[in-house]
């Protein structure tokens, strides 16, 4: 007599060990945004009720607001990334709706290659920017760097807070360079290489609503 029960899935292959290391990789970055995310709100959150209380008292402090601002940009990059990697990144659906699964899904494969290289981009523009080889063969003399190079970003401070200016501009090749881990995890699942990742503490997020 034949057995009601349904076939038990054959297991799903190992990844291969590079394959593992960039998802291992991509999952530990991801729960340290989670960490920076919470203190960036949290900061956030205490420097606007900080400047409205000293605005009410008649007594305004004025690098509040740039540090506000700061704090913003910081959030907005690391949550980009977080997005990129829970797959929450906006997606126009209007080709790939029409499409077979196989199409729809060598699409995917392309547009998160598309999404690969532009990670690299910014990591290759990010170090033709901040040039650090030239810096310290200047001796990490930022005058004498500029001069050569006519390259400022390590003589400017900010107007209020006086900070250096590339302390704070170092969001930019961080952003890279956790952006560019995310989507070549993305790009190796959706090839197969790796069933997807559950990430936990990100488990209220429905991804395959918004991707």
């Amino acid at each position: 007599m034949p057995s009601s029960h349904s076939p038990t899935p054959p297991p799903a292959a190992t990844p291969r060990t590079p394959v593992r290391w960039v998802l291992a990789l991509s999952s530990h970055i991801l729960r340290v945004e989670r960490y920076v995310l919470t203190g960036l709100m949290t900061l956030l959150v205490l420097l606007i009720l900080f400047n409205v209380g000293t605005r009410y008292s008649g007594m305004p402090i004025y690098w509040v607001d740039e540090a506000a601002v700061y704090t913003v940009v910081w959030l907005t990059f690391v949550g980009a990334s977080v997005m990129t990697r829970l797959r929450m990144d906006f997606a126009v659906g209007l080709l790939t709706d029409h499409l077979g699964p196989r199409s729809a899904k060598a699409a995917k494969v392309v547009a998160m290659l598309g999404v690969l290289v532009f990670g690299v981009a910014m990591l290759v523009m990010c170090w033709v920017w901040m040039d650090p080889v030239g810096i310290a063969r200047h001796g990490f003399d930022a005058k004498e760097f500029a001069a050569e190079s006519f390259n400022f970003l390590y003589t400017e401070r900010t107007q209020t807070l006086n900070w250096p200016t590339w302390a704070l501009q170092l969001i930019l090749p961080l952003f890279s360079a956790t952006f560019t881990v995310h989507a070549l995890a993305n790009l190796l699942e959706d090839l197969g290489a790796a069933e997807r990742v559950q990430h936990p503490g990100f488990d209220v997020v429905n991804a395959d609503a918004v991707n």
